[in-house]
């Protein structure tokens, strides 16, 4: 069954398709009748269900929160906002016959020529130390298959599948332009880039529903197990390819990169890290914002400030071709 284009899905639209329930609330109306509202989902985006009612309550039996069901209503709207509308009961897929991981949304970009553009960047670093440095995690194909599905974050910037991949070429191409204009080690800022987000690995999960924290990720933190993995995995190369304060300096990068985690940036090189970082998360922050059509109404300007950017934001009205 083809995937309905969430974003671009309009008012009126027909809908006959499968979803992942990513919430199911129960509510009370004033008179104390049930009613509920889903979240569904695919890997275009999610949209909220009209409320069902008490005597359609039936429809919705058996979608719970992971499940995927097939859907059969339309696109309305309510208070300017969007909601598909029911106009018959769902489908509860088994669940062995479905891989929710597949509804879960996904970066735009072909996941391959991320990795074309890593693996000629980590090709070209000309310090022997770092270009071993990094390859004893993105030369690991075990390691690559779990970087590549992982998002970024759990609910904020690139809370996407690939999302991490992209986040971390962005990081490397916008850090590696800075520091060759800044007169910061260029190879330094690259090698940092693509490392420090290589603990996201343990701190970040899949679950049917979504992404979320792993128990180690919220005990620790993803920059800390990424100074810890970047340790226990540079071990070895410790003292003949690479001394020890090498190794803490690249534990250093990783540490900070995220600007919220221990010590500031004590370096030129993870000081141009830490910008780089921010700009690939405002920058998402700021497109995925202009994306939501929950934002506008009938302006240029959004409605609100999105809670992410903190301020209004503007869809231009023009080109600049």
């Amino acid at each position: 069954m083809r995937t309905l284009d969430i974003p671009s899905a309009a008012v009126g639209d027909r809908v006959q398709h499968e979803f992942l329930v990513l919430e199911r609330e129960e509510r009370r109306q004033a008179t104390g009748d049930p009613f509920i509202v889903l979240t569904l989902g695919n890997a275009t985006g999610r949209i909220p269900t009209a409320p069902v009612w008490l005597n359609q309550i039936d429809w919705v039996a058996g979608a719970e929160k992971g499940r995927v069901v097939q859907v059969i209503g339309e696109i309305g709207a309510f208070q300017r906002r969007r909601q598909l509308r029911l106009s018959g009961p769902l489908r509860v897929l088994p669940e062995e016959s479905v891989v929710p991981e597949g509804f879960l949304p996904r970066i735009g970009v072909a996941t391959e020529q991320l990795w074309d553009w890593i693996d000629r960047a980590r090709g070209d670093i000309r310090s022997i130390a770092l270009r071993r440095a990094v390859d004893c995690f993105f030369a690991d194909d075990a390691f690559r298959e779990e970087f590549e599905r992982l998002p970024a974050s759990v609910a904020a910037h690139h809370a996407l599948v690939g999302g991490l991949l992209l986040h971390v070429t962005e990081v490397a191409t916008v850090g590696r332009s800075a520091a060759r204009v800044l007169k910061g080690n260029a190879d330094l800022v690259l090698a940092g880039a693509l490392l420090h987000d290589v603990g996201k690995v343990r701190a970040f999960g899949i679950t049917p529903t979504g992404f979320t924290w792993t128990a180690e990720g919220r005990l620790v933190g993803s920059a800390a197990l990424g100074a810890l993995l970047v340790g226990e995995r540079l071990a070895p190369l410790v003292p003949n390819e690479l001394s020890a304060i090498q190794l803490a300096e690249l534990q250093h990068l990783v540490a900070v990169a995220q600007g919220d985690w221990g010590t500031g940036a004590m370096t030129v090189e993870a000081e141009i890290l830490q910008g780089a970082d921010r700009m690939s998360v405002r920058a998402a922050d700021v497109a995925e914002a202009l994306g939501d059509d929950d934002h506008f109404a009938d302006g240029e300007f959004s409605e609100r400030r999105p809670y992410r950017v903190g301020h209004r934001v503007w869809r231009r009205p023009h080109g600049w071709e």
